[in-house]
């Protein structure tokens, strides 16, 4: 057997940079580069085994590690998992500023190759500097932190080790069910230390994501099923988009003429204007598609893990004889809530359920119900988003007005707060991953972070962020990356002066405004913060506008510049759009000196009867 011999950083490096994919019969890379904050930890290891690769698997310098994770994170997504990136920190709080975002990969089913510096495996300089000691627990680091939010986690403490934990790393990274967050805990010496490695080892790889096929016996108990209904409806799911399932999704829906509701995952599967497409679903859903939701006798949920914004904490779906067939490579997902699963590929499963459906439709009736319903929502949508003179206009009229001056196949980012709410019902997306919004994990912060890693994973397209003053706050400074890169963005910063979508609930609730809007927080001064003047310092363009129509034409002039440009609008925190949505599940006090909270808990006791949990 032919060796080489290389240090683990290096066998690590080596072995990424040999990792292809085939996708549309063309071979890539399926790591699109490394991030990397180099500290102690993995400076002199890692970062001597990624600068000898630099030519063919490049390294990028961030200036946050959660914030490189989630480039990384939306990279991956926007890219249908079919290619990735990895990152690397020093050990101590460069690995843990990345649990967060391995947190968020594992919630989306996300590949996230997380390579954190550890503590000296031969322990000679313990404590060294930056290590977590457990009194009673000399094996456990920082790095222990990962262990919940890894699908696989591994400790190299000897360069050997490495081998199988990269071939496991990979297997888990490309596995459809199994996809998620990888954490390699390198243990700084054994970075350094040097080790014959097979040559074999660092061949050439060429992955395909594999299609898993439906079980026979799962395929006809379901078909018979959905031959009964009446009134099916599709939940349209992030795992539509990943199985490239969206073309196949429409040809099944016009078939047999069933209408679509979409997920936050899900939406843009299909065109917003297609006939069938009945919007967004759920607690932040359209008129239309909770219309038909509450009536549906049969969801067919494909590639959704019918999280409780879809399903209206459960009390979305009212007919009593409702079923559920669940399509999803994940046994876990297909199966939740007693539905009838199909464990397999979307684009295959569904192919093959329309096959065997023949020519079976939905009765006329069904569908003209929900073209009704949904022209009904366009009326109520258009209103809402119309431009406006007022002072302070609502996120719904910022929506519109970024509607307006983007192009067909430009792509919104977005993730916490209010926002995603107000997108997911009104953004009018028209092309498959055009809308990217994080709320599987609802981050603040990811926004700006996320829109890097798209604008990485689609250099051609316009990438517009959307972001409150409350998440920019927490994580902005990727503006300088993305500068840096020369990876041009155009971010919306609203400013309603705090927590607006938060305040909203708390005030929903029978709470007074309490410490969410600056102007309702213990203070001794209220900051005025210049937006403009921060985005500048971290060398984007920015400007500020008073006017919807101000800022239209800041988009399109956004359109023009070389740079990242960031353009800040004051907004309304308290407007919020009342068309459409749902009730969601949020525990309200028992008991409370305050009246308003009694009641509040009145109303909250009525609906928590509406939910059909296990019937």
């Amino acid at each position: 057997m032919k060796t080489i011999r290389l240090t683990m950083a290096q066998a690590v490096a080596r072995f990424l940079s040999v990792q292809k994919i085939e996708i549309d019969n063309k071979i890539e890379p399926i790591f699109a580069g490394v991030w990397a904050i180099f500290g102690h930890g993995n400076v002199t290891g890692m970062g001597e085994a990624l600068y000898q690769v630099r030519d063919r698997l490049p390294t990028y310098r961030a200036h946050n590690e959660q914030g490189m994770a989630h480039a990384a994170i939306a990279f991956a997504k926007s890219s249908q998992r079919q290619r990735m990136m990895a990152c690397t920190t020093s050990i101590g709080p460069g690995a843990t500023n990345m649990v967060t975002a391995a947190a968020l990969a594992h919630v989306n089913r996300l590949p996230l190759l997380l390579l954190p510096g550890d503590v000296f495996a031969n322990r000679n300089p313990d404590p060294v500097l930056q290590q977590i000691e457990d009194f009673g627990d000399g094996t456990i680091s920082a790095n222990d932190c990962f262990k919940p939010v890894s699908r696989y986690f591994d400790r190299i403490a000897r360069p050997e080790q490495i081998i199988p934990a990269l071939n496991r790393a990979m297997n888990v990274l490309t596995d459809p069910a199994e996809c998620g967050p990888v954490t390699l805990s390198l243990c700084q010496d054994t970075q350094a230390e040097a080790y014959d490695y097979p040559e074999s080892f660092f061949e050439e790889k060429i992955w395909h994501i594999r299609r898993p096929a439906v079980d026979p016996y799962e395929l006809e108990t379901a078909l018979s099923a959905l031959k009964e209904a009446k009134k099916p409806l599709i939940i349209a799911g992030g795992g539509v988009h990943y199985s490239k399932a969206c073309d196949t999704l429409r040809l099944f829906a016009e078939k047999h003429k069933i209408p679509v509701t979409e997920t936050q995952g899900g939406k843009s599967a299909l065109p917003h204007d297609h006939p069938l497409n009945m919007g967004a679903i759920g607690v932040t859903g359209t008129s239309a598609a909770n219309k038909l939701a509450e009536n549906t006798d049969m969801i067919l949920a494909v590639g959704t893990r019918l999280q409780d914004f879809t399903t209206g904490s459960w009390a979305l779906f009212k007919n009593p004889d409702r079923r559920f067939i669940g399509i999803n490579v994940q046994s876990f997902d297909a199966s939740k809530h007693r539905s009838l699963p199909l464990i397999g590929d979307a684009q295959s499963t569904l192919a093959q359920l329309s096959t065997a459906l023949g020519n079976w439709q939905t009765p006329e009736e069904w569908v003209t119900l929900g073209h009704n319903a949904y022209q009904s929502w366009r009326d109520a949508a258009h209103e809402v988003t119309a431009s406006t003179p007022d002072l302070y206009p609502s996120d719904a009229q910022v929506i519109g007005a970024a509607q307006r001056a983007s192009d067909k196949d430009s792509i919104v980012v977005c993730a916490a707060g209010g926002l995603p709410g107000e997108l997911h019902k009104l953004w009018q997306a028209s092309s498959p991953g055009s809308y990217h919004v994080e709320y599987g994990y609802s981050c603040m912060g990811y926004e700006i972070a996320g829109g890097l890693g798209v604008k990485l994973a689609h250099p051609d397209k316009e990438v517009m962020v959307m972001v409150g003053d409350g998440s920019y706050l927490m994580m902005n400074s990727e503006i300088a990356t993305s500068v840096l890169l020369g990876q041009r963005l155009t971010i919306i910063v609203l400013d309603n002066r705090g927590y607006g979508c938060i305040n909203r609930l708390q005030r929903g609730t029978g709470n007074p405004s309490f410490n969410n809007l600056l102007a309702h927080t213990n203070h001794q001064s209220l900051p005025d913060i210049d937006f403009r003047s921060h985005a500048e310092s971290l060398g984007a363009l920015a400007s500020k506008v008073n006017t919807i129509d101000e800022l239209e034409a800041a988009l399109d002039q956004a359109k023009n510049n070389e740079k990242t440009t960031v353009i800040v609008i004051d907004t309304d925190p308290l407007a919020s759009t009342e068309a459409g949505g749902h009730w969601w599940d949020v525990a309200i006090p028992e008991v409370s000196m305050d009246k308003n909270v009694n009641s509040a808990r009145e109303n909250y006791e009525a609906a928590l009867k509406k939910q059909r949990i296990g019937d």
